[in-house]
């Protein structure tokens, strides 16, 4: 086990060439490997610079990469403009679809000792190990995990091994990771490294993976004065101390403390990257913390035309609404079709703000009938770009013409924000 490459910090910036530089490096000082499987995340996680570390992946190892499989979890397959935009150098016939439903494999289970005790006794059963079929017996002598380490509402902090078993994981596996860290509560996990959900991921790893090579390949992205994308951190390895350096300079560079909770908040949902409030709601989930009781909270969202990436979970989503927790368990008693898709359900928790503030939604392909039936009020789009014109607005603080103070996110994607009083 080993940390092969570990650089960054709050003001590091790392061009192309950096990047470039430390992965061959890496790669070369592991010896041949001749058939080697990528697996980073799909376009929701353009901004990670992972596309182009697959490019560079690919132009190290040419003929000798022989699979780049998507780490979809359940979102939708990556259509080819997505593909052309991330992987452009990466030929399409190296390609595979993760089909999280059929192409999986249970490699273990985690017993149910260990997860009851984790999760304080909240989730009693043991968890089971899933991976997509390709990667447990594809027969590769090299699996490199790519993603952006990033606060996250269902692991406390996004990638590593949560890359592995919910990206490439299966229908069983991904619905009860994301009902345990919603059961467990978001706002005690989100912007931190060692949850219960994580260490039920390291005990699968260490226990089930040893006959894996895996490698992790590991950002962490910020942005600069200019407010543009810069990489603040590349963490290459292959075990836990080189996610944790990464989750620790994440922290510091995208977890925002905010002296007093925020009465209006604004996101802008970028319309390339969001078109479901299945994504488009970590505008409320990296929110929730700084938003102050009785607050509001306004998306702006001109190309949201969904609510599930998937559609049976746009089914039940449409069914049931972001509801409070109470209500969405009573639900999942009543209900068998809630009760068989937990990480809908815990999809529904995550989107609701329990009744403590109001969202407002500003749809672009979305009915006013659709947006107030699941739970939340709606906003014309076209009105809101008009008061809050994002192109001309900078993230933090701002005041709009008629005198209201706001506070502006341009991706909620990109980090986490709290009130000091709710940490």
């Amino acid at each position: 086990m080993a940390l092969y490459f570990a650089t960054g910090s709050a003001s590091t910036e790392l061009s192309d060439q950096d990047l470039r530089k430390a992965l061959f490096d890496v790669y070369e000082s592991l010896g041949t490997r001749d058939r080697v499987l990528a697996l980073p995340p799909d376009f929701t996680r353009f901004n990670s610079r992972a596309g182009q570390l697959t490019c560079m992946t690919y132009e190290y190892f040419e003929h000798r990469l022989v699979d780049v499989m998507p780490a979809l979890g359940t979102h939708v397959p990556m259509p080819d403009w997505q593909l052309d935009r991330m992987f452009p150098r990466v030929p399409k016939e190296l390609i595979r679809e993760h089909r999280w439903r059929d192409d999986v494999v249970t490699i273990g289970e985690v017993p149910v000792e260990f997860v009851s005790a984790v999760t304080d006794k909240i989730w009693n059963r043991p968890w089971p190990a899933q991976l997509n079929k390709l990667v447990w017996e594809g027969g590769h002598d090299l699996i490199v995990s790519i993603g952006q380490v990033v606060p996250h509402e269902v692991i406390g902090m996004a990638n590593y091994n949560k890359n592995i078993f919910v990206g490439t994981g299966g229908s069983e596996g991904i619905n009860e990771s994301h009902f345990i860290g919603a059961a467990y509560g978001m706002e005690r996990m989100m912007g931190r490294a060692n949850t219960p959900l994580r260490k039920i991921l390291n005990y699968a790893q260490d226990e089930f993976c040893q006959k894996l090579p895996l490698l992790y390949v590991l950002t962490v992205i910020g942005t600069n004065d200019s407010g543009d994308l810069v990489t603040r951190g590349l963490f290459i390895g292959d075990d836990h101390e080189c996610f944790e350096r990464a989750a620790a300079l994440s922290v510091e560079v995208n977890f925002t403390q905010l002296d007093e909770p925020l009465d209006k908040v604004v996101v802008y949902l970028d319309p390339e990257e969001f078109h479901s409030t299945w994504l488009g709601n970590k505008s409320i989930y990296r929110t929730r913390m700084a938003i102050a009781d009785a607050g509001e909270l306004i998306v702006l969202g001109p190309e949201v035309g969904t609510f599930g990436e998937d559609p049976e979970i746009d089914r039940l989503i449409r069914k049931y609404g972001y509801r409070t927790t109470p209500e969405i368990m009573e639900f999942m008693d009543s209900n068998e079709d809630l009760k068989a898709n937990l990480s809908a359900a815990a999809h529904l928790i995550h989107g609701s703000s329990e009744n403590r503030f109001s969202i407002t939604y500003c749809p672009g392909k979305l009915s006013r009938e659709e947006i107030e039936s699941v739970g939340y009020q709606f906003g014309d789009v076209n009105e809101g770009l008009k008061k809050y014109p994002v192109e001309t607005l900078q993230d933090g603080w701002n005041t709009s013409e008629d005198g209201e103070k706001f506070y502006f996110i341009s991706n909620p994607a990109l980090g986490l924000w709290a009130a000091k009083d709710r940490l």
